[in-house]
């Protein structure tokens, strides 16, 4: 039996930069009059507690004073992000970050999966679009646990299967960084150099225990032992 190496989506599989991130603008743009910053929403993501970027959006809208369903929010954001009427949605703006044979020798060490917060038929978009080939199994996201992150209910889920292997979990936020420790995993943080506030991300990183922080996962096999 392989020790698990789990690893989070957004920010870590994919760069969501223009795609999510972007999302999350416009959504806020359309109900407000104006977007928010970059810096802005990381600010959100460091302070924890927005690892699901619809409550993010909502809570943005609601802090400007404007009042909207929630459910509203939702809907808006999903057009955007996978598109309407014609209009490429900004998922097809995503970049893999993974340099070609890095995963297929990971899968030779470890067994492989993905605990994100996106929907896990919006995961499987994307690993099928950039990664057929490479196995991801299971693949958790924000509708298969009860509890999203911080909450350590989806790498619980997954720890069930590695048969006392040890877990790894590899993610991009504060939350993912809590999440792991309370699922008792060890944690690899990234924080990519173009992040808006990347010196505060590593420090809270190395405050939440993480084995390692790395500019991208292309650093992995060097962090893992």
């Amino acid at each position: 039996m392989k020790p698990f190496l789990v690893f989070d989506m957004d920010g870590v599989l994919v760069d969501v930069t223009e795609s999510y991130r972007e999302t999350i603008s416009r959504t806020v743009e359309h109900f407000t009059g104006r977007p928010i910053a970059r810096a802005e929403i990381q600010d959100l993501k460091n302070r924890g507690g927005f690892n699901d970027d619809w409550k993010l959006s909502h809570h943005v809208i609601a802090s400007r004073g404007v009042a909207v369903e929630f459910d509203r929010v939702v809907d808006h954001f999903q057009t955007i992000f996978h598109g309407a009427d014609g209009a490429p949605g900004l998922i097809l703006r995503e970049r893999w970050l993974a340099r070609p044979g890095l995963l297929e020798r990971l899968a030779a060490r470890y067994r492989l999966a993905v605990f994100t917060g996106r929907l896990k038929w919006e995961a499987e978009i994307t690993l099928r679009r950039f990664a057929s080939a490479v196995p991801f199994d299971p693949i958790v996201g924000m509708q298969e646990v009860e509890q999203s992150k911080p909450h350590p209910d989806g790498l619980l889920r997954i720890s069930k299967q590695a048969a006392g292997q040890p877990v790894w979990y590899v993610g991009d936020t504060v939350d993912d960084a809590r999440c792991s420790r309370a699922a008792g995993a060890a944690f690899i943080g990234i924080a990519a150099p173009y992040n808006p506030r990347r010196e505060e991300l590593v420090r809270l990183f190395w405050s939440e225990a993480a084995a390692a922080v790395l500019d991208d996962i292309n650093g992995l096999e060097a962090a893992l032992p």
